[in-house]
């Protein structure tokens, strides 16, 4: 059986501890060299190990011992380094076809997608091999192809005949790598600006074509980022890793047709996590498992609507394979009346002035055990309503804040977190820490983390302050399917047993759904007047909400999921007659 040793020596700091798991291995103690060292890193023989877990049991933050199938025979795609993580296949590229690639975040789908976009060259496993030339390395991608519907997409990738158009995940860093305006950084790409203008125009950035890069929110820099890949004319094959983070539904439909438009008979590959969209955006799918930081191995291609189902079940019938214990479940088919809670925290009537841009707000309450979810389109003053609850606070109350951009420092995890209070206090460690795995994180700086890492790490921060009111803005950018469900029972969780008050911004309308008890909902004219609606059911919240951006969903019949029901069809019209837009 094919076995995977991984260990994270970054993780594994003292030379005390790795020498003392090097001595508690049977195999080493035999006399043989199971596990050795170069330099400081400690490393483990994969065909000695016989896994026995002893090892993994010492040090179960940092090394990983993992059995495959007897039929996994074949060397990885590509390794980073001795024990390091490692990747088993690619998917495929289907002509006048989009395909998703679904699966929890570190196994391998930004690797797979760079080396199918030529951003990345694969190693095979072999780690001392290097490429003298391209020419030398698509012989290697031939030979290892051979016969397969990837050998004929690398041949035309060499030949030019494939064009690639790369969107990547993280948008947040595009200010520090361009320093410009949005059509400077769009004519990089496209000389012509009546073109740029249409293309601005249809993802609704052509308001901010003169605006600095370094300016941007997080929707505007992510659908600039849309836009310079959708702009590049030559592509014929379009790959983009998450699309709608800081998007809001509309934006995310509206972003999710346009790339449908622009595609059209050419071929896409598309990364993400929003159930909703990826279902409504893609034709097929690969699923993908394996183990975070270990290995990722993709599925055959399949069915759109089966292969998200399947991957609800966590059950890939074709391979065989459980990848999860539990699946994913979505009971929640209609809104009980909401229950009668007493006032913790009132706020009254008031209008917030930002430059040229305001937002009224009505008056409310929030109760001690409650989540108020707040949606709405962006640029209609959501943050500008957290900011102003963090400036000015809520009578007398605490409060914490997690901002929807995350700033970036040099510090350790563990000594940021370590510095507060409840960072050891059992009950957090139960239901916050150990449920985000933050010590998987503690030895990391927090600049070293990935989008996911930083989201579960900034919450973790959030939630441990001492506070009454936490206020927590757009908490499942970055987070895979998974994680964003064990982020809503974790906030959900926390809230309840400890008699706190929270306010949350997202546009994952599943994740809303199961995380609020009241919605607050903003309407008005983005960038120029928004208006804070007094909370509200779930049921009126939802209605009054997708009323606003005309879209309706249905329940899939066998998951209950929601999926989009396309504009205009029997079932839309249905809905929207009996004014149920979202519980039907």
């Amino acid at each position: 059986m094919p076995r995977l040793a991984v260990i994270d020596n970054e993780k594994l700091k003292q030379m005390s501890d790795k020498l003392h798991i090097q001595s508690l291995c049977p195999v080493n103690r035999r006399g043989s060299d199971c596990m050795y060292f170069e330099g400081e890193k400690l490393l483990i023989d994969e065909i000695l190990c016989i896994g026995c877990g002893i090892c993994v049991k010492a040090a179960p933050h940092a090394i990983s011992i993992i059995n495959l199938p007897d039929e996994d025979k074949n060397p990885p795609i590509h390794q980073y380094g001795k024990n390091g993580f490692r990747v088993f296949n690619l998917p495929f590229v289907e002509e006048n076809k989009i395909v998703g690639i679904l699966g929890k975040n570190g196994i391998g789908k930004s690797t797979v997608i760079s080396v199918l976009a030529g951003l990345l060259e694969a190693n095979f496993g072999n780690l001392e091999k290097t490429y003298d030339s391209k020419e030398e390395y698509f012989n290697e991608l031939f030979a290892n192809y051979k016969g397969t519907v990837l050998q004929q997409y690398f041949t035309s990738l060499q030949k030019q005949d494939i064009k690639v158009a790369f969107k990547p995940q993280q948008i947040i860093q595009i200010p520090q790598k361009f320093k410009g305006s949005v059509i400077s950084l769009l004519k990089n790409i496209e000389k012509d600006v009546t073109k740029i203008e249409e293309r601005a125009k249809s993802l609704n950035i052509n308001q901010i074509l003169e605006r600095d890069i370094s300016h941007l929110s997080g929707g505007e820099l992510q659908r600039v980022a849309l836009c310079a890949c959708l702009l590049k004319e030559s592509a014929n094959f379009f790959v983009l890793d998450e699309v709608t983070n800081y998007l809001d539904v509309y934006e995310r439909l509206n972003s999710a047709q346009i790339i449908k438009d622009v595609v059209g008979d050419k071929s896409a590959l598309v990364v993400e996590h929003d159930l909703v969209i990826l279902d409504f955006l893609i034709d097929n799918i690969h699923l993908m498992y394996g183990k975070s930081g270990v290995y990722g191995k993709l599925t055959n291609i399949k069915n759109a609507r089966l292969g998200v189902n399947e991957y609800l079940e966590g059950y890939s019938k074709d391979e065989n394979v459980q990848f999860r214990d539990k699946p994913i479940t979505f009971h929640k088919d209609s809104v009980l009346d909401e229950q009668v809670r007493d006032t913790y925290v009132k706020w009254s009537n008031e209008v917030v002035q930002r430059g040229e841009f305001s937002v009224e707000i009505k008056e409310g309450h929030i109760s001690k055990g409650e989540i108020i979810g707040i949606i709405g389109r962006n640029a209609l003053g959501k943050s500008t309503f957290m900011n102003h609850v963090n400036e000015v606070g809520l009578e007398d109350k605490v409060i914490s804040y997690k901002e929807q951009l995350i700033k970036r420092t040099d510090d350790l995890v563990l000594s940021v977190l370590g510095s507060l209070n409840n960072y050891s206090d059992p009950f957090f460690k139960l239901y916050i820490l150990d449920p985000l795995k933050i010590d998987e994180l503690e030895e990391k700086q927090v600049d070293q983390l990935s989008g996911g890492e930083l989201q579960r790490f900034a919450i973790a921060k959030c939630l441990l302050e001492d506070a009454h009111v936490f206020l927590l803005d757009e908490p499942t950018a970055f987070l895979d399917v998974e994680d964003r469900l064990v982020i809503a029972k974790v906030i959900r969780n926390f809230v309840e047993l400890r008699e706190k008050a929270c306010f949350v911004i997202d546009h994952d309308l599943i994740f809303m759904d199961y995380i609020s008890h009241r919605l607050m909902v903003f309407d008005g004219q983005p960038s120029i007047k928004g208006v804070a609606h007094s909370p509200t059911g779930m049921r009126d919240g939802m209605n009054h909400f997708l009323r606003e951006v005309d879209i309706t969903f249905r329940r899939e019949e066998h998951s209950k999921r929601p999926r989009i029901n396309k504009k205009g069809s029997v079932k839309d019209n249905e809905q929207k007659k009996a004014g149920e837009y979202y519980y039907s």
